[in-house]
């Protein structure tokens, strides 16, 4: 039996009443009072992290909802969760883009490796929980994901099944909710990737698209030196923003000239 349906009648009136209280929510308050509510019978969590864009370009924008002190959306920038929110889209599309949940093993491998240092960072190492889907735009590249993260629950089936259910009803809530300034000047990927062309690689960087100009593979690259692949991998996509590319091959022959100016 497929949730709602499997829900005891008592609760079918509470889980209406969640659908019908997102079509409502205008502000960052509102968001955030639903998501302490009667949503939490279904999807329990301390954070909810919603992140959208381009994921294969590493264009990616995100909000924080949660009442844990000091973990708030204007306290960070997507730069410092892309090595997270980048390992969760691809494990999405890799199980063919269906909820699913992580123990906290494999959120607090990919958390220690992106170098968050701060309260978000030491939150989301005590996570116990990870339940994570997504809304693939199939018009556009416009991909939405979304992860809740529990301290006090291991998220279970019903979890995951409620999450494919009430997805769209989050989306909608979180469309009609005004994004924070900080981050609008990733609006345009266009404009981000044209300030992104000013950056100077930093010579990790450069270390690592002399490694990719060999020919080496992440993994190899990481062997020599000394840095997880998903290190590499989240350093590429930094270096694929600044150069204006979109793969490896386009990225060596940009690096190349760029080199080749430099020692001119």
């Amino acid at each position: 039996m497929s949730f709602p349906a499997s829900l005891p009648a008592a609760d079918l009136g509470r889980y209406f009443k969640v659908i019908q209280d997102a079509v409502d929510i205008r502000n960052h308050y509102e968001l955030l009072k639903w998501l302490q509510g009667d949503i939490q019978s279904y999807l329990p969590h301390e954070i909810m992290i919603a992140a959208w864009g381009d994921f294969h370009l590493g264009l990616i924008r995100h909000d924080i909802v949660s009442n844990l002190p000091g973990v708030r959306t204007e306290y960070y920038s997507t730069e410092l969760l892309h090595p997270f929110l980048l390992e969760m889209f691809e494990h999405w599309v890799e199980i063919g883009k269906k909820s699913f949940i992580l123990g906290s093993v494999k959120s607090g491998f990919a958390l220690e490796d992106s170098g968050i240092k701060c309260a978000l960072g030491g939150a989301l190492k005590d996570m116990r929980s990870s339940l994570i889907h997504g809304i693939s735009d199939a018009r556009g590249r416009h991909d939405c994901l979304y992860v809740m993260l529990s301290t006090k629950v291991r998220h279970e089936e019903l979890s995951r099944n409620a999450m494919q259910n009430l997805l769209p009803y989050l989306d909608t809530a979180l469309r009609q909710v005004a994004h924070l300034p900080r981050q609008n000047e990733m609006l345009n990927p266009q404009e981000a990737t044209s300030e992104a062309n000013d950056e100077l690689l930093s010579s990790r960087e450069i270390e690592i698209m002399s490694r990719v100009r060999q020919g080496k593979t992440n993994i190899e690259i990481a062997q020599i030196l000394d840095i997880s692949a998903f290190t590499v991998k989240n350093h590429l996509q930094r270096v694929f923003k600044k150069l204006g590319v979109f793969n490896r091959t386009q990225a060596v022959s940009k690096f190349e000239t760029t080199q080749k100016a430099f020692r001119d």
